[in-house]
């Protein structure tokens, strides 16, 4: 299912600044990961309907991303 353009960029938002609060970054940086990483895609490819989830799960899934990113580049 794929959801409404608008109620999904209102959603992207939401969820950002979630994630930069969890991550202590600042919502620019939050942006440009969240823009670059895999959760983006799988939301805006409908995949298990991951837009239905909440913005906390999102943002909380979207944190563990980007803690195994900073471990690898490390």
């Amino acid at each position: 299912m794929n959801a409404n353009a608008t109620l999904l960029q209102m959603k992207y938002g939401r969820v950002i600044l979630k994630f930069a609060g969890l991550a202590g970054i600042t919502v620019r940086e939050a942006m440009d990961f969240f823009y670059r990483s895999t959760e983006r895609e799988l939301i805006r490819d409908g995949i298990s309907d991951l837009h239905c989830m909440s913005d906390d799960y999102l943002a909380q899934d979207l944190w563990e991303e980007y803690r195994e990113t900073d471990l690898q580049r490390k």
